[in-house]
């Protein structure tokens, strides 16, 4: 919003151009997230404990875990909030894309409360029903995906890229919509099954958001659009805002959420975050690079998927426990050890990702 009325200033005073400054607002973008995360964090986390909405701990996990029943969960709204007023204050609310990535923050925030209301309340460790969960994620995925498909019809916006091949990047038609919707939902599924120690999947999430945030500064900008042989799409440059405020966000509940946390962020931090993510790569035509960005959260899903797929078809489990971070605890490793291995992990992939971009 800011954007406007510093147009409007610039009039009177030549120094409020530096709000036109993409840089200069994804920078603040980050500060904002960052201190509205940090300043509201120690309140939102009393008033949990003063209405005893703490977590509820499965039966079947780690033995270790069960000493954090009760822990307040649901501070992934304070993430939500946190990015929120963070775009809206700095990103141009002209663009169309800042407004889809934050019709699926407030959604699948939306849908994780629910969940995570019928967890605390409820008391019950499985929350909102798995068939109605995903039923409410595809709905909002194809409605998002039918709106960037009408408005990027055979454009530059609705082409796919595949990483190594420069001059691969055919019209996806309507199967844009399908990608779109499976990228969405997966994306925000994955995170949610990373979701399962402290600080876990807050720091992969800051990670991939800060290369997508390169990518978004490169797929606005022409000359390096064209330097990397991506496709130039105008509306792309916001984003980075938007993952900036990701970052800030993040970093800020990473102060109460690292081990031993505070609180927990809960499937309506976990979902949104994950729908998000997947959002903007689809914006930026980066769905192969978030496989690998987010590589942690694939195989932690992937985990899941040989798990049960296992134990069906030969009534065998493959990991002790699943997702896969649960194995590492039950072989031994302390959980600070497993969460800093994982962030290392992600931190690799990133980096691997971003390689591609020049690999072409």
């Amino acid at each position: 919003m800011l954007v406007w009325l510093a147009e409007y200033l610039v009039k009177f005073y030549s120094g409020f151009h530096v709000f036109s400054y993409l840089t200069f607002r994804a920078i603040i973008s980050l500060l904002t997230a960052l201190c509205i995360a940090l300043w509201t964090g120690p309140a939102f986390i009393r008033w949990l404990q003063k209405l005893q909405i703490g977590q509820v701990i499965r039966d079947d996990g780690p033995q270790s875990h069960f000493s954090k029943s009760g822990t307040p969960t649901m501070g992934g709204l304070i993430i939500l909030l946190s990015i929120f007023i963070s775009v809206v204050i700095w990103a141009n609310p002209a663009n169309p894309y800042v407004w889809s990535v934050l019709f699926i923050l407030v959604g699948y925030g939306f849908i994780g409360f629910i969940d995570d209301y019928r967890k605390v309340v409820r008391k019950n460790a499985r929350g909102l029903s798995p068939r109605w969960k995903y039923f409410w994620q595809s709905i909002l995925a194809l409605l998002l995906s039918f709106f960037l498909y009408s408005i990027g019809k055979n454009t530059s916006a609705t082409q796919l890229v595949v990483p190594f091949f420069k001059e691969i990047m055919p019209q996806l038609g309507l199967l844009y919509i399908l990608l779109a919707y499976f990228v969405i939902v997966g994306t925000s599924n994955a995170v949610n099954l990373t979701d399962g120690l402290d600080g876990l999947a807050i720091m992969p999430t800051v990670l991939v958001a800060a290369g997508l945030a390169l990518v978004a500064w490169a797929t606005g900008n022409i000359n390096f659009a064209h330097y990397l042989h991506i496709p130039y799409l105008r509306h792309a440059g916001e984003l980075v805002v938007v993952c900036t405020a990701i970052v800030g966000a993040g970093l800020g509940f990473l102060w109460f959420n690292t081990y031993p946390a505070q609180v927990f962020m809960g499937d309506v931090g976990s979902l949104a975050l994950g729908g998000i993510l997947g959002t903007i790569a689809v914006l930026l035509r980066q769905e192969f690079l978030l496989i690998i960005m987010g590589g942690v959260f694939v195989i932690e899903t992937l985990s899941v998927i040989l798990q049960v797929g296992s134990f069906k078809l030969r009534g065998e489990r493959i990991f002790r426990m699943a997702p896969i971070h649960h194995h590492f605890e039950l072989k031994g490793w302390p959980e600070p050890r497993v969460i800093v291995r994982f962030w290392i992990v992600s931190l690799m992939f990133v980096l691997i990702a971003l390689a591609t971009l020049k690999v072409r």
